[in-house]
């Protein structure tokens, strides 16, 4: 490969390339993917089919369940290929595109969680304003905004860390194409592209991130103050195991995007990669939603409904 845009391909080292555990690795996060595809599915079957789910909220949850599915169908199937067959190819154009994708997606999941928390904010503290604080017309627009200003993002960094002339070094060291990574392989100054990524990443991760710590942080205000111990208790531990699914994500997503480039590791950066990309997405429906008791009551009248079939 020549200097210049002549690059043909890139080469995905992948995930398994350092480890001994290759099969082992290889089986989890292909279960992993495949559970959280499923578990995310079923989350946005449940939602369509139950009356009593049709709120502002888990319409939220649905959204981020699509994000979710998206997220790992963009990125695991090329992975599996590539480690099966042992070819590691990918074009410039098919590494726009999973750049494009993952960043529209992670882009949109962080303000979703954003609208999400704001949601849950007017729920505990809000309860009787919420068919107004929180009313349809406002979820669509704040689920609108959440695609749109990922997509805005994601086609930009697809389309500017593809206009770089890349070195002859073409193999990339990660298991999918992100843009920090591919932007190492460039011969030509990317001070500028990284200095308005890192405004990006501002935009996309600490604006949004802030705001969910606001909004929990009032609930949490709201939440001392209840009077019964066992309202306190049940929502302090919804809003913990939220926060920890937020804490990974966004934690994982500042350290690869927001990290001086002089402390990053290509080694570090993948595993790192592997907590928002696979882990995340499987944690969602878990903790979100089949915690949650309207879900549950959702889940046990669709098992009702097929075992009145099958006996039928």
């Amino acid at each position: 490969m020549k200097n210049g845009n002549t690059t043909s391909y890139f080469i995905l080292l992948g995930l398994f390339n350092h480890t001994e555990a290759k099969l082992f690795l290889f089986v989890m996060v292909v279960t992993t993917s495949f559970a959280s595809l499923v578990g995310n599915a079923f989350m946005i079957f449940l939602i369509h089919q139950d009356a009593r789910l049709h709120t502002p909220m888990y319409f939220l949850l649905s959204q981020l369940s699509l994000m979710d599915m998206m997220l790992v169908s963009t990125i695991v199937p090329k992975m599996v290929t590539d480690y099966l067959t042992g070819e590691k190819f990918i074009s410039p154009a098919g590494c726009g595109l999973q750049i494009f994708f993952f960043i529209t997606l992670g882009g949109g999941e962080c303000f979703l969680l954003a609208a999400m928390s704001y949601d849950r904010y007017v729920a505990v503290c809000h309860p009787l304003q919420y068919p107004i604080l929180m009313n349809w017309q406002l979820c669509l627009r704040m689920t609108l905004g959440s695609w749109v200003l990922g997509a805005a993002d994601g086609l930009m960094q697809a389309a500017a860390t593809l206009s770089f002339p890349f070195c002859d070094a073409h193999e990339i060291n990660h298991f999918f194409c992100e843009a920090p990574t591919l932007v190492r392989l460039a011969c030509a100054d990317t001070f500028v592209f990284e200095y308005v990524m890192y405004i990006c990443c501002v935009l996309m991760l600490l604006v949004p991130f802030s705001l969910i710590l606001i909004s929990y942080s009032l609930i949490l205000a709201a939440i001392l103050q209840m009077r019964f111990r066992e309202a306190r208790k049940k929502a302090f531990t919804t809003c913990s195991s939220h926060l920890s699914v937020v804490g990974i994500f966004y934690g994982a997503a500042i350290f690869i995007y927001m990290q001086p480039k002089s402390y990053r590791s290509a080694h570090h950066d993948k595993v790192v990669s592997v907590f928002y990309t696979i882990f995340t997405p499987i944690l969602n429906p878990l903790i979100y939603s089949l915690r949650n008791r309207e879900v549950k009551l959702a889940l046990r009248k669709c098992l009702g409904q097929c075992s009145a079939l099958s006996h039928d």
